[in-house]
């Protein structure tokens, strides 16, 4: 989950041939919104609907809501083949795709982050950061204990807080078993991370 993420607002296109804009429309529950809280899916040369996290596949896309109950509902109900107007196949587990891609697209940044120096792991490092501003965003994994998660929120001033991942999965990204608290410096990894994990919300949620 990301906390101090906006909602999805009013608009009017939905197809990427026309010219419409920042905003798409969702072709299961019809709520129009900007194209980076949205998912977008493009359709492969044989047919099968394939999830376009980074938005950059060829094609006329097609958008719906980021969560799990929207594509499964766009999945059983053929509504992938009646926006692409011609036949198409639509994996059953495509939802699970959907948070595969954005799991590991948010874990490599995450990671990317570590290599450059943006991001640090462990209460102590963390809190420091935070304290000295110099923050952009903070992770906290879902199974750390509510006490130091707490504190480190009381510090963030309205960061966003992403709590999409468990510990051993942070904790691989820097080389140990387990990382309970990270934090990431301000920069275009910082906001791939929140972007990301914005969408991964719809699909996992924070215990």
């Amino acid at each position: 989950m990301v906390r101090g993420r906006g909602r999805l607002t009013a608009a009017v296109e939905d197809d990427d041939d026309e010219p419409g804009g920042p905003e798409r429309r969702c072709i299961v529950t019809g709520t129009v919104g900007p194209k980076a809280e949205m998912l977008r899916f493009a359709i492969a040369p044989d047919g099968e609907v394939v999830p376009d996290v980074d938005a950059r596949l060829p094609g006329r896309g097609i958008w719906l809501c980021a969560r799990r109950d929207v594509v499964n509902t766009a999945v059983s109900k053929r509504l992938f083949a009646r926006a692409a107007r011609r036949s198409v196949v639509a994996p059953a587990d495509l939802a699970v795709r959907v948070e595969t891609l954005l799991v590991r697209r948010c874990l490599d940044a995450i990671g990317l982050a570590r290599r450059a120096g943006q991001a640090v792991c462990g209460f102590e490092k963390v809190h420091a950061l935070l304290k000295e501003r110099k923050a952009a965003v903070l992770v906290e994994a879902r199974d750390a204990a509510e006490g130091g998660r707490g504190k480190l929120r009381a510090l963030s001033s309205g960061l966003p807080v992403v709590e999409a991942f468990d510990a051993a999965e942070l904790g691989g990204l820097f080389g140990r078993d387990a990382a309970m608290h990270v934090a990431l410096s301000p920069g275009g990894l910082a906001d791939r991370v929140v972007a990301t994990a914005g969408l991964l919300a719809g699909f996992r949620v924070a215990e």
